[in-house]
């Protein structure tokens, strides 16, 4: 990323949609512009996980405030992501497809674990740059709720509780009732959920605890108008008890309280107390940094190329070879060759990101072999679709499975993506040729191969003595030529000194 570019992130959350635009300024980020619209879209959600056509059209709207606003944008500058509700929603894939249209760029439903790392992420960025603090976030959200210790900018322990201030105010305190019964069954209930994962969190120390997001920030700013220091358990018991007095949301008359947080205010109360007494906290600082602000440093991380150790994703990709790793030597091998064909037939429509993920692919395409060498390239689709794949979007995840299922065998099973992805088809065409070329388990003569691409036509010179010497190698090249050719694409092998 240059100096002066503009990113911009999307968070679709359960309770309210923010836009968030920044400039790249001598290598940090600062904030140009911020738009926040109270949707509540979680509250749209029905007992069959659907979500109502009311909480669709809230969102749709809302989207297409902020489409217009991020016209100009290029795809690279936007991270537009999803959370909870979505999570949930049956339905998400009618919403997603709109939404996508009316905001004029992707959106991507992300898991709960990416969810935390880019709150920790997003929240140690704003905070001083001392990697050895240990420090512990929590953010409460709609319908979920994020805990991440770490150390430093590193996340090492994360969880996603399923609750949040909206779903829990709608399960306790329905029409806005306050009472000292519902808030003891709604900690209840909260600490019950939150026991499961405590032993996880016993390492690390709560010191510097933190808390992100839209209930933290209106709880602290109710304590300060209150005359309280700041986030203390007694504090927020203290704010708990005058919400019981006031008995009805619509009672509330606190300085700050915005109308659009009063209908959760109970729902979030009653989880911060939860947390608060099962992680034995008494004391938390409430922080500006949240999901925007991390997904904002990932899309400056993925270009970072002079700086790829910041990707996470290559970490990610460490990561899965060391636990499932077949043979790393040959997953390089086929990523040498993948990465010489993709850029010998370049035609400049492709992107640098388009290629590293066909490098990762080639890394990775023998996983599977892990769990059984029979239908390998599925379980190592499998592990790519549902493993843990920190940094990497769910369609990166789900290109990068389809690509490996289509490595070997037929084509038909991946003909829909070929069909609809141009990149694809030739990110699958490359791998598979850097696998066929590999297939004796050591670096092929690049130097007699060469590769000329033409519009629905890949030309593959071969010099008459590497196929002499070669002969199963140019054999499976033959092969690989009757295969494309069901989908369009004319694959010629031309040898060299024998006349085309």
């Amino acid at each position: 990323m240059k100096d002066g570019e503009r990113l911009a992130a999307v968070d679709l959350g359960s309770n309210s949609f923010r836009l968030e635009i920044s400039i790249l300024h001598n290598g940090h980020l600062q904030r140009v512009e911020y738009l926040k619209e109270t949707v509540r879209q979680g509250a749209g959600l029905d007992g069959d996980n659907y979500l109502s056509r009311d909480a669709m059209e809230r969102g749709w709207q809302c989207l297409a405030r902020f489409g217009e606003r991020l016209r100009g944008f290029r795809p690279e500058q936007v991270s537009a992501l999803a959370t909870q509700t979505l999570r949930e929603a049956r339905n998400r894939a009618e919403f997603i497809a709109r939404g996508q249209q009316l905001l004029g760029h992707p959106i991507e439903v992300i898991s709960g674990q990416e969810e935390a790392r880019l709150i920790y992420q997003g929240v140690s960025y704003l905070l001083p740059r001392n990697v050895q603090e240990q420090r512990l976030v929590i953010d409460i959200g709609g319908r979920s709720t994020e805990v991440i210790a770490g150390v430093g900018q590193r996340s090492l322990e994360a969880v996603s509780l399923p609750f949040g201030s909206v779903s829990w105010s709608q399960r306790f305190f329905a029409e806005g009732k306050l009472s000292a019964k519902a808030f003891a069954k709604a900690e209840v209930a909260a600490s019950a959920v939150i026991e499961e994962y405590l032993e996880r969190f016993d390492p690390y120390p709560r010191q510097h605890v933190y808390g992100a997001s839209g209930t933290m920030g209106a709880v602290n700013q109710l304590l300060q108008s209150l005359g309280e220091p700041g986030l203390t358990f007694a504090g927020v018991e203290r704010l708990k008890n005058l919400l019981i007095e006031a008995q009805h949301v619509d009672r509330l008359q606190f300085e700050g309280l915005r109308e659009d947080r009063k209908p959760v205010i109970g729902g979030g109360i009653s989880l911060l107390l939860a947390l608060m007494r099962m992680f034995g906290i008494q004391a938390m600082q409430a922080s500006d940094g949240a999901l925007r602000q991390g997904a904002l440093l990932d899309l400056v991380q993925r270009d970072d190329h002079d700086a790829k150790q910041r990707d996470i994703r290559h970490n990610s990709v460490a990561s899965l070879i060391q636990r499932f790793g077949y043979d790393k030597a040959q997953g390089e091998r086929v990523a040498e060759v993948a990465e010489a064909i993709w850029l010998a037939v370049d035609d400049g429509q492709g992107r640098a990101d388009d290629l590293q993920l066909l490098r990762w692919v080639s890394q990775l395409h023998e996983i599977g072999i892990s769990i059984a060498h029979e239908r390998f390239h599925h379980h190592g689709a499998y592990i790519l679709r549902f493993g843990d794949c920190p940094g990497f979007l769910p369609s990166e995840r789900e290109r990068m499975a389809s690509l490996i299922v289509g490595h070997r065998g037929k084509l038909k099973k991946v003909a829909q993506d070929i069909a609809a992805d141009a990149v694809f088809a030739r990110q699958l065409l490359c791998l598979r040729l850097a696998v066929l070329l590999c297939h004796a388990r050591r670096m092929p003569e690049l130097d007699a191969i060469g590769w000329r691409l033409g519009k629905n036509r890949l030309e593959v010179h071969v010099d008459a003595a590497w196929a002499q010497q070669h002969p199963r190698s140019h054999f499976l090249l033959q092969e690989e030529a009757l295969v494309w050719e069901k989908y369009g694409l004319a694959l010629h092998l031309v040898e060299r000194g024998q006349g085309a």
